[in-house]
């Protein structure tokens, strides 16, 4: 006979909440492969803007994205600035808040082929933009594979950085596109008995936006398989049905 497990109970709110059986907001059961990996995660370069921008794209053109390879460490930070006020006759602060501004860094492996330089700036190359003409070239010719010349007028032309999160069961987790990206520094480091040499270069972008790929690769074994044999009942609920949770009324799982 079957045997049918019973799954741990879920907290979305005060009244339901109980620390020894329960977990908080979701299902955690499953977590080992619902949850994002960096081996599950894909960073492409592409064009300075993400309606631009094309995953399926298979010809060298201004519109299709490069996966970036060997990468080691990858970080993104979006600051928005926001300033306390406070106004004579009330005790109480309120705020004003500007524009997000966005900032990150890439450490990749240094090997031979394209480096770190050169494989940001796949939109150049794939629009057959000759580097060697400019006044300061970033190499030496339209082949090489080195871009080195930070000075160079090829690195006041911006480009964009997609990211693709996924889990384990190849569900889509999330995605981001850094738009109008620039290079702010480029560094690598040679210590003597490393077992690599890294690059690294920082950037600035103008802002971050959702991005999905377009083709969903389908697993082997579908994750509502894997919840079943493992007897998981994986309610992620959304922000209205959790309202009506709060009310006390049941409410249908998406």
């Amino acid at each position: 006979m079957p045997v049918n497990a019973t799954p741990l109970g879920i907290t979305r709110n005060l009244a339901s909440w109980s620390f020894q059986d329960h977990y908080v907001e979701r299902v955690m059961d499953n977590a080992t492969y619902t949850s994002a990996h960096p081996d599950d995660t894909l960073v492409l370069a592409g064009p300075a803007r993400s309606g631009n921008a094309d995953i399926a794209g298979t010809d060298l053109s201004t519109q299709t994205l490069l996966a970036i390879g060997m990468m080691q460490n990858m970080s993104i930070t979006q600051v928005k600035s926001t300033q306390p006020v406070m106004a004579i006759g009330s005790g109480r602060s309120f705020f004003v808040s500007g524009k997000a501004q966005g900032n990150g860094n890439i450490q990749r492996l240094f090997v031979n082929g394209r480096n770190l330089l050169r494989v940001l700036y796949h939109n150049a190359r794939a629009g057959k933009l000759e580097v060697q003409k400019f006044d300061d070239p970033a190499a030496k010719a339209f082949e090489n594979q080195f871009y080195i010349n930070l000075d160079s007028e090829l690195y006041l032309v911006p480009f964009g950085l997609g990211v693709i999160f996924r889990t384990k069961a190849h569900d889509f987790v999330g995605g981001m596109y850094a738009e109008l990206t620039l290079i702010q520094s480029y560094n690598i480091g040679i210590q003597a008995g490393s077992n690599m040499i890294a690059e690294q270069v920082s950037f600035m972008f103008d802002r971050l936006m959702p991005f999905a790929a377009n083709e969903v690769t389908t697993p082997g074994v579908p994750r509502a398989t894997l919840d079943a044999i493992g007897g998981f009942i994986d309610n992620v609920v959304s922000d209205a049905g959790a309202e009506t949770l709060q009310a006390g009324v049941s409410s249908a799982s998406i």
